[in-house]
């Protein structure tokens, strides 16, 4: 239950003057929740406005700059309302100060609100952004107006939040203010030492100061309030992984000691051998499962690093200690890939491999039901139907889980109730810096692989303008004619009126009106049975060139494919160029990647084209990423679970993360169960940050 102190933190933020249903729809959009039912006041408070504006600037009119912001004291000499029936003219307030005269305009303005506003021969302050027409100043609808008398309600310094179309900054403040005056008095949850040391306020006074900022220093990501908040949120983050962590190690896990014979005739089946880091994994993960304590281990291993090859291993090695294992991926696309990969090998070997998806039916996912739960089926590869209520598993022993960041943690913990406590191994093909490693998965143990299988040819990546796509076709005419397959990805499905970006269906009419029947389309709209259609005529080589949207960039298998257009490659992240461009230069032939790009390049896109064609190195173009765009895209996360920060800069605050890992390790190791003075001010932490789900696990024992 959550301490009824939090009660006035967690009411609905409908609750404030003004907010009803529709506003709170708009307001829950800027502050990331589902809905406007699952805003609260908390999330109000947690709001971090992203600049401020500076009202002290009072130049006077004369000497006001074109589009800046200002301040004015005017006398108001006369209103002139909009002529009767013609609402599209503005209503004018004409009004001076000692250096010159201004255009005050309003538009469907109501005159006796503006009669009591501006009251000709009164002295006002205004304040908005001036403009210049014909050597005549105007501001258009001022932000503030007041009295000279009431000039104390005159905001001076006014924090600047994030808005979305139909909410007004008015309405958003409001609604901040009322979040504000909740404020229950907490207890401390940060050590007094610690806090003295780093000169933080109380979180009180942190918040105040967040929302009530006296210039642009007080919201920077080094001020004392900002990183007091920020390592408010890093901490419940830590503390929330590691109580994860805390219980799934307080199940011990079975040792899996194997003969090592099934992994030999592995390595006799492999038509290639393994690389130097390929065989370190193997050997760190064979040597964890050999404890009773379970394995938590992140393996991160670059587009085509062989990571499929290493779960494979350490599957093996499960199946000759007489258990099973499953390999799970978020698409049903990637888990038939995956069972096509590993059950040509595992055949060989000696291994049974059996596929469970949701598209398994009937007798036939009966049957499969059956293989498992009797251990016939010694290696399961599926989608996240492994772990329905209905699988039951004869001796489960590891989970190997692919693309990580796309699982929560819910369904890890639900997966791990599945067999008496299997090890776990973590796949991405996202390379993630050690700081997002920390922040994402607490203190996993990681694998790197680091090199590419022998034979990998290099991807040779060029930048060209959209405008020269006439020369792309021709050169795609010369390579099919070669017998060579081409990717062409685009950011839409279909055309929209509010973008010009190139849509998946128009790039495949233009297409198909060049190369006919061998150009195809996928995308997320079409159903699983269109995509896999589509995927398997470009695998098959019936088709030759595949449009698609960037359903395709985890982990498809096309090893032939080695050309790879990627249209406005301006509007994708580094990670997701990357993702993609590993789906061509898998096979032996020479690969290259196309980056198609609209003219004038922002700076940001810029540096992420040419960070692109300097390297192929994922941690590098990771570390890069993190630094061009923040860690909230680089790990997707605005759908799944991992920390989409909101008052965390990494960049900035990787010292408090360090910290935070520190003493969230501390606290658990002196009080596991949150019961001292302290444990229990963190639990008010945990609620405030909604990691409701670590109070849970606490509860749960």
């Amino acid at each position: 239950m959550r301490p009824s102190l939090l009660d006035p933190l967690f009411v609905p933020i409908t609750s404030f003057s003004g907010i009803g249903p529709k506003i709170a729809a708009l307001i829950a959009r800027v502050l990331g929740r589902e809905s406007g039912d699952d805003a609260r006041a908390v999330d109000l408070i947690l709001l971090p406005p992203h600049r401020v504006i500076d009202r002290r600037n009072r130049p006077g009119v004369a000497f006001a700059p074109e589009h800046s912001i200002v301040t004015l004291a005017l006398h108001v000499d006369r209103h002139q309302p909009a002529p009767r029936g013609k609402r599209n003219v503005p209503y004018r307030v004409f009004a001076h100060d000692e250096t010159g005269e201004i255009a005050l305009t309003f538009f469907h303005a109501r005159q006796n609100w503006l009669e009591k506003a501006l009251p000709v021969g009164e002295t006002v302050l205004v304040s908005g952004r001036v403009e210049w027409f014909n050597g005549r100043a105007s501001m258009v609808h001022p932000d503030h107006m007041a009295l000279e008398k009431d000039a104390d309600s005159f905001p001076l310094v006014e924090p600047v939040y994030p808005l979305t179309a139909g909410l007004s900054p008015k309405l958003l403040q409001r609604a901040i203010d009322g979040a504000l005056a909740t404020l229950p008095a907490l207890p401390e949850w940060l050590d007094a030492a610690f806090l003295e040391k780093n000169g933080f306020p109380d979180f009180a006074n942190a918040v105040s100061r967040l929302h009530d900022p006296r210039d642009e220093a007080d919201i920077s990501a080094s001020a004392p309030a900002r990183r007091r908040l920020a390592y408010d949120e890093l901490l419940a983050g830590q503390l929330s992984l590691a109580l994860v962590r805390q219980r799934v190690r307080r199940l011990p896990g079975k040792p899996v000691s194997g003969d090592g014979s099934l992994r030999e005739r592995l390595r006799a089946a492999l038509p290639f051998s393994l690389t130097g880091s390929q065989e370190k994994a193997i050997a760190d993960i064979v040597a964890d499962m050999q404890s009773t304590e379970r394995m938590l281990r992140l393996l991160q291993g670059d587009v085509g690093s062989g990571k499929t090859a290493v779960a494979l291993f350490a599957m093996a090695a499960c199946a000759e200690a007489g258990g099973q294992a499953v390999l799970m991926a978020p698409t049903e696309i990637l888990a038939q890939q995956h069972f096509a990969t590993i059950g040509a090998l595992a055949e060989q070997a000696g291994l049974s491999v059996q596929l469970l998806t949701g598209r398994t039916k009937g007798k036939e996912r009966e049957a499969a039901l059956s293989r498992i739960e009797s251990g016939e089926a010694q290696l399961i590869v599926g989608t996240h139907a492994l772990f329905q209520e209905t699988v039951n598993y004869h001796d489960l022993l590891l989970a190997v889980v692919d693309e990580q960041h796309r699982f929560g943690v819910h369904q890890r913990l639900r997966l791990t109730a599945k067999g008496s406590a299997p090890h776990m191994l973590v796949m991405t093909a996202t390379p993630i810096p050690r700081t997002l490693v920390l922040a994402a998965f607490g203190d996993m143990d990681v694998s790197r692989l680091t090199e590419k299988p022998a034979g990998r040819q290099p991807i040779r990546t060029v930048t060209i303008e959209l405008e020269r796509i006439s020369d792309i076709v021709m050169r795609l005419r010369d390579a099919i004619s070669k017998g060579r397959k081409v990717y062409w990805i685009c950011p839409l499905v279909e055309e929209s009126e509010l973008s010009e970006l190139m849509s998946a269906e128009q790039r495949h009419a233009y297409l198909a009106a060049e190369f006919g029947s061998l150009v195809d389309v996928v995308h997320g709209r079409m159903t699983g049975l269109e995509k896999d259609r589509a995927m398997q005529d470009f695998k098959s080589g019936k088709t030759r060139i595949l449009v698609a949207t960037t359903v395709i960039e985890v982990g498809v298998d096309v090893p032939d494919a080695s050309i790879m257009v990627i249209e406005h490659a301006e509007r994708f992240g580094l990670a997701q160029l990357h993702q993609l461009r590993g789906r061509v230069g898998r096979g032996s032939e020479a690969s290259s990647c196309i980056l198609l790009y609209k003219a004038p390049l922002s700076e940001t896109a810029r540096a992420r084209l040419s960070i692109m064609r300097e390297s192929e190195d994922g941690f590098r173009i990771a570390e890069e990423d993190l630094r061009l765009r923040g860690e909230g895209e680089l790990l997707g996360t605005r759908q799944s679970g991992t920390p989409g920060f909101r008052l965390v800069e990494l960049e900035a605050h990787r010292d408090l993360l360090e910290a935070a890992r520190d003493d969230a390790r501390y606290v658990l190791q002196k009080d596991p169960e949150l019961t001292t003075e302290r444990g229990q001010a963190l639990r008010y932490l945990l609620y405030i940050w909604r990691r409701d789900e670590a109070i849970r696990l606490l509860q749960a024992g």
